[in-house]
């Protein structure tokens, strides 16, 4: 039963990031329009998800998940992230009358269910395999993203900015920057970001909903709502994500976190619920906005469907509980869209939304790659890197820039581990 769980899990989550519907890292999600509105192509898309996630499911996922029987969720989710993405697919509503987009959907069931089972089989041995490579880059590359991660909260001063003016953007970020050191000083933790991107929701928010400025866009549908639409027509699988995430909590296979994970395996059921509350409460400003502005949704939800799965009875009541959770998730996002519509100051800073997180991506990967590249090859790291980047500029058909630093670093990868074996480079140990 475990394995069918774990092979059921892995081909639906890789399903839904084949066809851009849910992906869970939250460094991949605001890439997702690139590619969907003809910015980015598949192949440098994939390329981007690698290096942003092969690293933490190496450096990160599975460490965690040999320690009990119990597997953290992003050693599945972050490697079915990769592999959905990898394989072929249009942006398309009508995909399954394209034939290379019904072939790439298959082969992400596939595989995604394949490795689902490999997880359970041979977590150890894969990291021992691993770790024969003359040069560890998977350490440095479970870092690459996390410029990303902490520094999402600056998007919506970057917004106010662009809207409002550089001073009220300034002020709006030390307002930020004093609220998340506070919350970390009270409590230690990731739950500092939540709060310092919820922080800086509310300020654009605050602007937005003072700004009476008749909207040019009246006669149309917002980008959030659009977008949120996108996740609407895709709530069956969502519900289906769901049912299979919590009965997979339920039945002690799969945990959303670190911390709730070391607490079940030591019994502490309680412990372990409060966490997955805790933890899905803080990361809903960025799973909430992050979906909202993309139409991609989050494969396991804001995170409560873990607490649903872990307070059933039994799987038939964990089943219905993770569908209903997680199908309520994702229509919350819809009442949000709805509010913005009513007020032309939020529909007008949509876009200025999308270009701030992407000028955020851009300073974001590019300084994480050059970190995590240097980690592995000091001085050849920020050579290489650099080198590609500005490089790039100059091609015939330039990449996108924030696909340039992470490619960069999977080559400084590939480059370190060739020169070690050939002399070229020596490993310090």
């Amino acid at each position: 039963m475990n394995y069918l769980i774990m092979a059921l899990s892995g081909a639906l989550a890789a399903f839904l990031a084949n066809r851009g519907i849910a992906v869970f890292n939250d460094a991949v999600r605001p890439i997702m329009p690139e590619y969907r509105e003809g910015r980015m192509t598949r192949a440098e898309l994939a390329t981007t998800t690698f290096a942003l996630s092969f690293g933490l499911v190496i450096g990160f996922g599975i460490p965690f998940s040999i320690m009990s029987p119990i597997i953290l969720v992003h050693s599945l989710f972050l490697g079915t992230d990769i592999i959905g993405i990898a394989f072929p697919g249009k942006p398309i509503d009508t995909w399954y009358k394209d034939r290379q987009s019904v072939i790439g959907a298959a082969l992400s069931v596939v595989c995604g269910a394949a490795y689902g089972v490999l997880l359970l089989l041979g977590l150890k041995s894969f990291v021992d395999l691993m770790k024969l490579l003359p040069v560890n880059v998977f350490d440095a590359w479970g870092g690459l993203g996390a410029p990303v991660l902490y520094a999402f909260a600056v998007f919506p001063c970057v917004v106010i900015a662009m809207e409002y003016g550089w001073k009220k953007g300034l002020i709006s970020l030390a307002i930020v920057l004093v609220i998340r050191q506070v919350v970390d000083k009270l409590k230690p933790g990731s739950m500092a970001d939540g709060f310092a991107l919820l922080a800086g929701l509310i300020l654009v928010f605050f602007f937005a909903f003072r700004d009476k400025t008749p909207s040019t866009k009246t006669n149309m549908a917002s980008v959030f709502s659009d977008r949120a639409k996108n996740i609407m027509k895709n709530l069956p699988y969502i519900a289906c994500m769901g049912a299979l995430y919590a009965l997979a909590c339920n039945m002690k296979i799969l945990m959303e976190g670190p911390q709730s994970l070391i607490a079940l395996k030591d019994g502490q059921m309680a412990s372990a619920i409060s966490i997955t509350i805790a933890r899905a409460i803080s990361f809903v400003p960025l799973i909430g906005l992050t979906s909202l502005a993309t139409g991609t949704f989050c494969v396991s939800g804001f995170g409560f469907t873990a607490t649903a799965g872990l307070l059933a009875s039994g799987p038939i009541l964990a089943i219905v509980l993770g569908a209903v959770v997680m199908s309520a998730e994702a229509l919350s996002l819809v009442y949000i869209a709805k509010l913005f519509d009513l007020f032309p100051g939020v529909r007008r800073v949509a876009d200025s939304m999308r270009t701030a997180m992407t000028k955020l991506l851009e300073v974001a990967l590019l300084v994480g790659s050059m970190s995590a590249a240097n980690a592995m090859a000091p001085g050849i790291g920020f050579f290489v890197v650099a080198g590609l980047y500005l490089i790039n500029e100059y091609f015939k058909r330039p990449m996108v820039r924030m696909v340039v630093g992470p490619l960069a670093a999977i080559i400084v990868g590939i480059l370190v581990n060739v020169f070690a074996a050939v002399g070229l480079f020596t490993v310090v140990k």
